[in-house]
C-alpha cells in the first residue's frame, strides 16, 4: 500500500476533532496505511475516525476527508 501522505506538504501527521467537542483533537500518524494515535490518548476514548472524517495536516494548513489522501 502507498504511504498515505498530506497533499501539500508530504507529512503523515495528522489530527481529527471529536465530534462531541471541537476543543479536543486527536492526533495520529499514517504509517504502512495504519493510524497510530498519540501514546497520551486512552484508545476507549478515540471517536470513530473513517474515510469521511474531516482530517486536519499536523504541519501545515491542509485539511479534508482521509479518502483523499488514499
Amino acid at each position: 500500500m502507498a504511504e498515505l501522505k498530506c497533499p501539500l506538504c508530504g507529512s503523515n501527521s495528522f489530527y481529527a476533532k471529536d465530534p462531541t467537542d471541537p476543543y479536543e483533537i486527536y492526533e495520529f500518524d499514517l504509517s504502512e496505511g495504519k493510524m497510530i494515535f498519540s501514546s497520551e490518548v486512552d484508545e476507549s476514548d478515540l471517536p470513530e475516525v473513517d474515510q469521511e472524517t474531516e482530517t486536519y495536516c499536523n504541519r501545515c494548513a491542509w485539511h479534508g476527508k482521509l479518502k483523499i489522501l488514499g
